[in-house]
């Protein structure tokens, strides 16, 4: 499953491509009424910072909600480093902003484990009042330097949090369960394979399996992984299923024996949905699943051949 569509809704507001609709002379909407997207493509001849700097100086900023940034390079990925730099430097002019779309990218724009990424700690201090963050891609430069980083910090207003990658560092995953993040209410990380960086162990997961730290939790997500049989063991035991109401173990290399230990572990029929798309089940399992649970919501679309001796995650590459 590559990522081939740009989102059309973040912060459930309908995205509007401010640079798109500049070059066709079009009438912008109101600045609360839309997330507002800026980025660049191959043809552009201004830089993502130049851009950006339009938008601030044509939109009523003070009154923008949402922001999504779309690709920051032009022929070849570059490192993010810059062009976040000037969004966390324009955080006085943005006091609206609830949230922030990091890198909608497709992967005919670029593939997402080649997104060069940089530390984006800097988001979570410029704007104490977002309430939703997503950050996609966790890539190196060509040499092997930066990349996506993250210390452990707390923010009061965060609610929402995913990560998208093709392989998340064990260093993030560890700092996202080092943050304190009070009213958080729903967490998704894209594990992705040890090829493209993606190198947590299930003892990385520890703190979300507890959710100690996170108290507002009600949505989890642990997805995109090659252990995720391993996941779902862990998760059949952890304390903090029980007051989730959405579980998402999808994307992953899930087999039987990683839905036996679910339903062989705590009840999970109070929850309203569990999301285990792409997976390798077979149709016993399949059934034993919608029969054991029928209150919840299940998807169990995409599944791949249980037999296949390689077992891929949706999100690599």
């Amino acid at each position: 499953m590559a990522i081939s569509r740009h989102i059309e809704r973040f912060h459930d507001l309908p995205v509007f491509d401010f640079v798109a609709a500049v070059a066709d002379g079009a009438e912008l909407p109101a600045a609360p009424d839309v997330a507002w997207k800026v980025g660049v493509d191959y043809e552009s001849e201004q830089t993502f910072v130049e851009r950006w700097q339009q938008f601030l100086d044509t939109v009523d900023t003070e009154r923008v909600r949402a922001v999504v940034v779309g690709q920051w390079f032009q022929e070849e990925p570059e490192m993010l480093t810059e062009p976040l730099a000037a969004v966390t430097g324009a955080a006085d002019r943005l006091p609206a902003l609830r949230g922030l779309f990091v890198g909608d990218v497709t992967f005919e724009e670029c593939e997402i484990s080649w997104l060069q990424m940089c530390d984006v700690t800097p988001v979570f201090r410029a704007f104490p009042r977002l309430e939703e963050l997503v950050v996609r891609g966790a890539g190196k430069d060509w040499d092997g330097n930066g990349g996506l980083e993250l210390e452990p910090v707390r923010h009061e207003h965060l609610r929402a949090l995913r990560f998208e990658a093709g392989g998340l560092p064990a260093a993030v995953v560890r700092a996202v369960g080092a943050c304190d993040l009070p009213v958080l209410e729903r967490l998704e990380l894209w594990l992705g394979v040890d090829e493209y960086g993606g190198d947590s162990t299930i003892g990385d997961l520890e703190p979300f399996l507890s959710g100690a730290a996170l108290p507002a939790l009600r949505h989890l997500g642990l997805q995109n992984s090659e252990y995720q049989d391993e996941i779902a063991a862990a998760v059949a035991e952890a304390p903090v299923v029980a007051r989730l109401e959405r579980l998402a173990l999808s994307m992953g290399a899930l087999t039987d024996e990683g839905v036996a230990a679910l339903l062989e572990g705590q009840p999970l029929t109070h929850l309203t949905s569990l999301d285990l798309h792409h997976h390798y089940l077979t149709d016993q399992v399949r059934d034993r699943l919608v029969e054991a649970l029928p209150g919840v919501e299940l998807d169990l679309s995409d599944g791949n051949k249980p037999e296949d001796d390689w077992r891929y995650v949706a999100v690599a590459e």
